[in-house]
This record gives structure tokens, sequence and C-alpha cells, in this order.
């Protein structure tokens, strides 16, 4: 399956459960892309990174949800 990873350099350790907004934002998009793939949104444990990764079928879609998740994320945490 297509996958697409997206690494988001922050000032400093993000602690995601402080955004709730970004729990729904995975929700979301997990129901968009249903049985057909999966969505991880996680911090890295070693850099100051949060990491988006989309898998799934269609290559194209991937790489959208990808971008729009990277998105909602810069603007949650900005």
């Amino acid at each position: 399956m297509p996958q697409k990873l997206i690494n988001l350099r922050f000032g400093s350790r993000v602690n995601l459960s402080q955004y709730p907004a970004l729990t729904d934002a995975v929700k979301a998009m997990e129901k968009r892309i249903g049985d057909r793939g999966r969505v991880l949104l996680r911090p890295s444990g070693t850099e100051p990174l949060v990491r988006v990764m989309v898998e799934g079928e269609d290559a194209d879609l991937v790489n959208q949800y990808a971008q729009e998740l990277a998105h909602d994320v810069n603007e949650v945490i900005g």
C-alpha cells in the first residue's frame, strides 16, 4: 500500500493529548479512509517532531490526506 510520511518540526516536544482538535481531525480522517488504509499521528520520541503518516490503496488520496492532516497540525499547534 502507498504510504506518505510527513515530519513536522516544532521548537520543543509536543504533547498531542493537549490538542483535542487533533484527535478529532485524526478520527475524521480515519472515517474518510475507512478500512482501505490507516492514519497515524504521533510525536517523535527523540526529536521535537510530530509525525503524520497515512497509508492506503490510492497514492493520490494518501498524499492528499497526509497534506490535509499536516496542515491541521500546523494550524492547531502553530
